[in-house]
């Protein structure tokens, strides 16, 4: 059974088909958030520590980690930004962290000062990537998101993709890298501008499963982009997604809707034993309440077990959308 081993300084989490859902806390990314870009550039830090707390305390079993403040030059400026932000999230919170960034000597900075073992997001099947970011992955022995587009960009064609998703596995190996320590975003398209896309990417997830054996994440919120009312379609998304074999996404686990389809669909596909994370998160939850329930933590910490918007950033520029 595949295992991606993830760890902060002493909790460790496992991402895998016989696990909870890997819920990836997205919210500590200034892309698209202006006030929290300003303040990262000025020095504050006030955000991203209330987004780090919240995000845990609503369930999250990672956090994802961005300093792409598109307003400088990335190159000169994201390396250190990066490297104070993950100090502060990891002194913070004892919950592994996702180091989530398109410029390579930024990963490199933060992989020297991470605590455990942490997941470098991201690489591409662009052969420039693949050759700067995989030594990187080999030397510090941490698992890495593939995502599946090369110099050709993303193709519309789920063949296609799954494809390079295959070749950045192989390559992987070529540096000694286990298929286990790579999770495969197979990338997500927008439903309403696709009409297949929730198709598209059940029949990729079985495939990656099954072929390659790989675990797999996504940006979950892409496949509602445009739509009105996100959140009912992110929700119905999550336990279809997970049905067909994903085993992780970065999301907003702050969106109670959400985190409920997630540990419904870990009670439904037999990985809430006996269904005891539900139990300690609803027991006294009453239709109509003005709050919801106060969540629970997926995981115990040291347990060993995985649990259980917006995707941008480095992502994006990985993506090459900008």
């Amino acid at each position: 059974m595949t295992r991606t081993i993830v760890a902060s300084a002493s909790r460790e989490i496992v991402i895998g088909f016989d696990q909870p859902f890997c819920v990836i806390g997205e919210r500590i990314n200034p892309t698209g958030r202006k006030k929290l870009a300003a303040e990262m550039v000025a020095g504050n830090f006030e955000t991203v520590i209330k987004d780090a707390l919240e995000q845990a305390a609503a369930g999250a079993t990672m956090l994802d980690v961005n300093a792409g403040v598109t307003a400088v030059d990335p190159n000169a400026t994201e390396p250190a930004l990066l490297v104070q932000t993950l100090e502060i999230v990891q002194n913070l919170v004892d919950l592994p962290l996702s180091i989530d960034s398109s410029v390579t000597a930024a990963i490199e900075a933060a992989l020297k000062v991470a605590k455990g073992r942490p997941l470098v997001n991201s690489v591409t099947g662009e052969e420039e990537k693949l050759e700067a970011i995989l030594p990187l992955v080999k030397k510090y022995n941490v698992p890495v998101v593939a995502i599946s587009n090369d110099e050709t960009g993303i193709s519309m064609d789920p063949d296609v993709r799954f494809a390079v998703a295959k070749k950045i596995v192989e390559r992987c190996a070529d540096f000694g890298i286990p298929a286990h320590d790579v999770v495969v975003d197979p990338l997500v398209m927008p439903i309403g501008a696709l009409g297949d896309a929730g198709r598209q990417v059940f029949a990729l997830l079985r495939r990656l499963r099954e072929e390659l054996k790989v675990n797999t994440t996504c940006g979950l919120s892409n496949i509602s982009f445009g739509l009105p009312h996100r959140h009912g379609i992110n929700a119905g998304f999550i336990p279809m997604v997970i049905g067909a074999g994903m085993t992780s996404a970065i999301m907003n686990p702050v969106r109670p809707q959400e985190m409920e389809a997630v540990r419904a669909a870990n009670v439904l596909n037999g990985t809430d034993k006996d269904c005891m994370n539900w139990i300690k998160t609803y027991k006294d939850y009453k239709p109509g309440e003005a709050h919801a329930p106060a969540p629970v933590a997926v995981n115990a910490p040291g347990d060993g077990a995985a649990a259980g918007g917006r995707r941008r950033g480095g992502r994006e520029a990985r993506m090459g959308r900008g």
